[in-house]
C-alpha cells in the first residue's frame, strides 16, 4: 500500500514553553512520524513531549548557552536557517521569524504566528529602559540585511496561513502575501490528572486570578502586578518564565506569586482553581483564553490582537481598553459582579478543538500536492472526526477572502 508523500515539520527553535510550541505538538499529532527541523532544541526548556519525536537541529545547537538563551543567537540565525535542507516531499512550517527560510525540496506551507516581532515591532518587543535601548540599537543595526533575508524567505512559500485575522493583516502589510486564517487549537485539555502547585494550594479555597505568559516587556505582566498591588484582597498567580522574572518578583506585593516550568497536570490545577484569567498583552493569537475557557473560566483581556478572535465579550469574558493598572482593576471588579455560564464558555472553546485544526491543516497540505499524490495523501490522512452536521457559522476554519 502506498504510504503517500513524506511530511516534515519545521519550527524556529524549541527552547521554551509557549503557544507556538503547543501548535508544533498539534502538527506532530496531525502527521505522526514526521521529522521536526529546528535551529535549536533545549529539552529542559520546552515541553517534554518533544523528547519522543524525531528532531533535527543545526550546528548552533552544539553551543549550550544558545540553547538556553536563543535570543543571543540572533545574528547567526538567518545564516543557520538558510543552511537547513529538508528532503521530505512536503514541509509544514511553524514560524515567527526563521523556519520559513529553511530550504525545501517540495511544497512549503507556512503557518505564521507573526512576521518577526523583533524586526517589525521592535520597540514594542523590547520595551523601555536602558537595556531595551541597547537591544533596540542592536536590532536596528541588523535590520536592513535581515529584512531582505526575511522577504526572500517569505517569497519561497507556496502558501501562507495566519493564526488570526490580525496576523493575516500583518502578513499582508509586511510581505504583500494574501494569507488564509486557521486558528490554532487550544493546548491544555481539562481531561487528565490535576497536581497541586506547591505554595499555591492554600489559595485554592478562595480562588485567585491567573496570568499565563512569557515574562517579556510587551506582555504587560508588570501592569497586572501593579494592579494587584492596589487589590490587596485579591490574589494573582503568574505562570511563566522570562528575562523580567526577577524584576517583577522584586516589586510584587505578597498577594502575587510566580511559578514556572509547570507540568500539564499542574497547569490543569491552575486553570481549574482560577476565578478568571487575565490576558493583558497584544497577542498574535493568544491561546490562554481558550485554555482557561476549556475549564469554564472567563477571561479579562486587552481589547486588541488575537483576543478579538477568541473572546466573546460579556459571554466568555470582558475586555479592557488599555493595559494599565486602572483598567485592569476595573475589569477585575466588573467580572466579580457577574454570573458566568461555564457551559457556554466551554461550548465556545469547543469550536477551536484540535480535530478541526488537524483536518483543515491536512486539507491545506493536500491542496499543494500534484493530483497523482493527492489521492494517496488523503487516503492516509483522512480524518473522520470532522462531521458535516457541525454548525459552519460557529466553526473557525481556513478562512478564504
Amino acid at each position: 500500500m502506498d504510504s503517500g508523500p513524506s511530511i516534515a515539520i519545521a519550527h524556529d527553535y524549541l527552547t521554551q514553553r509557549g503557544g507556538a510550541e503547543r501548535v508544533v505538538l498539534a502538527m506532530a499529532r496531525a502527521f505522526p512520524g514526521a521529522r521536526i527541523y529546528t535551529t535549536l532544541y533545549h529539552p529542559e526548556g520546552t515541553y517534554p513531549e518533544f523528547a519522543d519525536l524525531d528532531i533535527v537541529v543545526t550546528p548552533l545547537n552544539k553551543v549550550p548557552f544558545l540553547r538556553r538563551r536563543h535570543r543571543l543567537a540572533l545574528p547567526l540565525l538567518a545564516s543557520a536557517s538558510s543552511r537547513v535542507e529538508i528532503e521530505e516531499d512536503v514541509v509544514v512550517v511553524s514560524s515567527s521569524g526563521w523556519a520559513h527560510g529553511f530550504q525545501t525540496r517540495g511544497p512549503k506551507l507556512v503557518y505564521c504566528h507573526s512576521p518577526a516581532r523583533w524586526l517589525y515591532l521592535t520597540d514594542e518587543y523590547v520595551g523601555t529602559g536602558p537595556r531595551a535601548r541597547l537591544k533596540s540599537a542592536a536590532v536596528k543595526a541588523l535590520r536592513a540585511p535581515l529584512e531582505r533575508w526575511d522577504h526572500r524567505a517569505a517569497s519561497q512559500a507556496d502558501r501562507y496561513l495566519a493564526n488570526s485575522t490580525v496576523i493575516r493583516q500583518r502578513i499582508a502589510d509586511v510581505y504583500g502575501i494574501d494569507a488564509d486564517v486557521l486558528p490554532p487549537p487550544h493546548g491544555v485539555s481539562p481531561e487528565g490528572e490535576l497536581h497541586e502547585i506547591p505554595g499555591v494550594a492554600p489559595w485554592a479555597p478562595d480562588g485567585y486570578h491567573l496570568v499565563v505568559s512569557r515574562l517579556l516587556p510587551y506582555k504587560n505582566v508588570d501592569q497586572v502586578v501593579a494592579a494587584f498591588a492596589q487589590l490587596p484582597q485579591e490574589r494573582l498567580l503568574v505562570v511563566g518564565a522570562g528575562p523580567l522574572r526577577e524584576e517583577l518578583a522584586a516589586v510584587a506585593t505578597p498577594n502575587v506569586r510566580f511559578v514556572q516550568d509547570l507540568s500539564d497536570a499542574q497547569m490543569r490545577w491552575a486553570y481549574a482553581g482560577t476565578t478568571a484569567l487575565i490576558a493583558p498583552s497584544r497577542e498574535d493569537f493568544g491561546l490562554t483564553p481558550l485554555e482557561a475557557g476549556a475549564f469554564g473560566k472567563p477571561v479579562l483581556a486587552l481589547r486588541a490582537g488575537g483576543y478579538l478572535d477568541t473572546v466573546r465579550e460579556d459571554q466568555t469574558g470582558l475586555f479592557f481598553d488599555a493595559a494599565v493598572p486602572g483598567d485592569i482593576r476595573a475589569a477585575v471588579g466588573a467580572a466579580r459582579d457577574r454570573e458566568w455560564d461555564a457551559d457556554l464558555i466551554r461550548a465556545h472553546v469547543h469550536t477551536f478543538a484540535e480535530p478541526r485544526f488537524r483536518a483543515l491543516l491536512r486539507g491545506a497540505v493536500a491542496d499543494l500536492l500534484p493530483a497523482d499524490l493527492q489521492v494517496a495523501f488523503r487516503n492516509r490522512w483522512d480524518d473522520s472526526t470532522i462531521h458535516a452536521q457541525e454548525e459552519p457559522d460557529e466553526q473557525p476554519g481556513v478562512q478564504q477572502h
